[in-house]
């Protein structure tokens, strides 16, 4: 039995429960609380669906700020011989790649995911023409394995997938191949055990499979598995060769540490906005409570009925008018519930959760009175802004090395070294914009180079650079 098989089904078992967490806040499926179990049984179907999830905005502020604008040339590999043309050659072609694979909106999914769950993978292979693919991959579909005597370096990773027919594809990428598994028997279950998987195209010899010929004669499962395990030693079809040197699966880990998977942006928030839900259904309860006013009446007289039990004097309602004998009577009603306390309770609870995730509070509270000037959010947006390029950093090197690749399986050689360019995080006026190009053309930056990190595209350069 490969071992590493094993490992990989533990390790996806376990970020499978993982991300189960995050992905269900994200969504809004919230672990509601209530102040009693009677308040529970009042009111737990009412309010079941009911969530203010603010677990989107804290992902999709940071995501909204993480834009590629393109790659540049750190290292060519030597090939340009101090003639120049070469880098910014492989600058067109990475940006040839990124455009057909539709990397302007798929690589807003992969950070997406990777601020939601911790983690996001992608896996960069040529398709049946031979044309560089970048797969966008779900964090429960994959593991990775380091190195621990290099952090950093993926040593091999591995991938899950169902099939129509109810099995489990299973891939275990090395830097030297690409070894392929398939489940054994049909299974509702997600991952089977390790001793359920075959080498690809080795399940045919199974009792039952549709590829086994069933005029053959019969054998036990033991004779079967005997003879998968002699095939499969002779029989290597279920390997694809890695001519490349480099496990083709990159991973995208957000707020790691050495040799840690990547943090979700929500694991610090879920548990205060477990706290803004029951503040909020709390509110709600007390609306419910308070929404018909409670009377009262003195000095009436009270009959009762044959158990002794007091009939109700009046019947409280629009159309009925309270009418009493008695001279001393009086009626009044109980004043309504002070919703304030609740409402400074609620906001309490976003500002706990923009202090815990670094978010800016404007993006929580879009209800502030006032909004602030360019320059307070520039400084209440500090903190915000260094998380972002701090994920930048990290996300921007794992983008560069899957370019690199691709370029590699391109035909464009090894070595080749990457910066990854993003679009600025700090808001920016257009006036700003147009001296920032300046700048750069100033200090060498091509304007073309300039021109693409400021947005503009292809057909727009050529039309500028063109009068």
């Amino acid at each position: 039995m490969n071992t590493n098989i094993e490992k990989s089904i533990e390790n996806l078992r376990i970020n499978k429960r993982r991300y189960a967490i995050t992905e269900r806040y994200y969504r809004g499926e919230h672990n509601l609380a209530f102040a009693t179990d009677k308040f529970q049984n009042a009111f737990g179907s009412l309010f079941r669906e009911f969530a203010m999830n603010l677990c989107p905005a804290i992902c999709d502020a940071i995501k909204d700020k993480l834009k590629v604008t393109g790659f540049g040339v750190e290292d060519d590999g030597g090939r340009s011989g101090g003639e120049g043309p070469a880098p910014r050659t492989l600058n067109h072609e990475a940006r040839r790649v990124w455009q057909n694979n539709r990397m302007g909106l798929r690589s807003g999914e992969i950070h997406k995911e990777a601020l939601k769950n911790g983690d996001a993978y992608a896996v960069v292979w040529p398709n049946a023409q031979g044309e560089v693919v970048i797969y966008p991959n779900k964090a429960a579909n994959i593991t990775v394995v380091y190195d621990e005597e290099s952090p950093g370096r993926i040593l091999w990773a591995a991938k899950h997938w169902r099939t129509q027919n109810k099995r489990t594809r299973l891939n275990l990428f090395y830097a030297d191949r690409i070894e392929r598994y398939i489940s054994i028997k049909e299974s509702e279950a997600i991952l089977p055990e390790a001793k359920d998987f075959a080498p690809l195209g080795s399940q045919a010899l199974l009792p039952g499979h549709p590829e086994r010929d069933e005029t053959s004669p019969r054998v036990s499962h033991r004779e079967a598995s005997q003879a998968g395990k002699l095939r499969s030693e002779k029989d290597m079809s279920h390997i694809v060769r890695n001519p490349y040197g480099v496990v083709p699966v990159f991973h995208f880990a957000n707020n790691s540490d050495i040799g840690m998977p990547g943090q979700s942006e929500l694991e610090s928030a879920i548990p205060v906005q477990d706290g803004l839900n029951k503040s909020v259904l709390d509110m709600l309860v007390a609306m419910e409570f308070s929404a018909y006013r409670q009377r009262w009446a003195a000095g009436i007289e009270i009959e009762y009925d044959g158990e002794g039990k007091a009939i109700a004097p009046f019947t409280a309602g629009i159309d009925h008018l309270w009418i009493a004998q008695n001279p001393n009577a009086r009626f009044g009603d109980f004043e309504a519930a002070n919703l304030d306390q609740f409402l400074k309770v609620k906001d309490s609870f976003r500002i706990d959760i923009a202090s815990v995730t670094g978010t800016p509070l404007h993006y929580l509270m879009p209800h502030m009175n006032g909004f602030p000037s360019g320059e307070s959010l520039r400084k209440g947006e500090t903190r915000f802004i260094a998380k972002v390029r701090d994920r930048q950093e990290a996300f921007g090197q794992t983008w560069a090395d899957l370019m690199a690749f691709a370029l590699m399986l391109d035909g464009h050689g090894k070595g080749i070294r990457l910066l990854t360019a993003w679009e600025d995080p700090a808001p920016m006026s257009d006036r700003e914009v147009l001296e920032n190009i300046l700048i750069k053309k100033d200090i060498g930056v091509s304007v073309e180079q300039a021109l693409i990190e400021a947005g503009y595209g292809d057909a727009d350069i050529r039309k500028m650079l063109s009068l």
